[in-house]
């Protein structure tokens, strides 16, 4: 088999997770809405469960509100996606096969510090377009408006905890494909297990690593994580506050996301496999 980085598998990889997590986004966005407000926004109106939230926010401001910024949202998804999967399966192409879970680990570290340095400058405009102090007219006016006031600096803001984020992602496909090939050992990996071992693996990173994200988000958002910090010495808890909106989001579009990549890389490599058979 080829060792080149470049392949069509690896680019049906990269278009099947981007579509994925499209669709799993834009089904599951307004919880995204609510976690970042949660992660961001301290005031009194946000307590209680989230489904209790997502009707206040309705009532409050509309329910257009709960889709505020999605379009940015989905163009930053598809490319930090695509740059993902083709990265961490490039790197699984080129690479004699062990089949090791630490090995799907590195690759996912690797893939995630590529898309992190890559596409951070998206995800601070996404932050800031949640949030109801900012309505830049399109993804490209919020990146140029936060390098107008803020520089370069601003474009990659929160990039160190972000950099320390790609744990989560990594530990995600780790537990993702270490499943995935113990179930397919046995015959027993279909399209519910793969929704069902989707949701599980980014259960487990999620966990794992949310405080950091909390940290990752007030640092995008353009405010100080000062406080944020001395609250949490004192109280705990307040590292993983909104963790519960977060996991209900994150569960369910990965679940879901892992549910269409998997039908899709089968469904296209598949019909190019029969058309190789009829060219011979």
């Amino acid at each position: 088999m080829s060792r080149s980085l470049l392949s069509y598998e690896t680019l049906v990889h990269a278009l099947a997770g981007a579509t994925g997590s499209v669709v799993g986004m834009t089904v599951f966005y307004p919880l995204d809405i609510l976690r970042s407000r949660l992660q961001v926004d301290e005031s009194d109106k946000l307590k209680g469960s989230p489904w209790e939230l997502l009707l206040r926010l309705a009532n409050d401001e509309g329910i257009l509100s709960l889709y505020r910024g999605l379009a940015p949202v989905l163009q930053s998804l598809s490319v930090s996606n695509f740059v993902y999967f083709y990265t961490f399966h490039a790197l699984r192409r080129v690479t004699p096969k062990s089949n090791s879970a630490l090995q799907d680990l590195m690759f996912g570290i690797l893939a995630g510090v590529i898309n992190v340095l890559i596409t951070s400058p998206l995800w601070v405009v996404n932050t800031r377009m949640k949030l109801e102090k900012n309505n830049y007219g399109s993804l490209v006016d919020g990146l140029w408006e936060v390098y107008k006031k803020e520089g370069v600096r601003g474009l990659w803001s929160g990039t160190v905890p972000s950099l320390l984020l790609v744990s989560n992602p990594a530990i995600q496909f780790m537990v993702y494909e270490t499943m995935k090939r113990k179930l397919m050992s046995t015959g027993n990996f279909d399209n519910l297990t793969a929704f069902i071992v989707g949701a599980f693996a980014k259960g487990v990173a999620t966990t794992l690593t949310y405080p950091l994200q909390l940290v990752q988000s007030r640092l995008r958002a353009g405010t100080s994580i000062k406080p944020l910090l001395k609250d949490i010495k004192s109280r705990p808890s307040i590292a993983f506050r909104g963790l519960e909106a977060k996991l209900l989001q994150t569960v369910m579009t990965a679940a879901l996301m892992f549910l269409i990549y998997e039908k899709l890389v089968r469904l296209v490599l598949a019909i190019m496999r029969v058309k190789m058979v009829k060219r011979q």
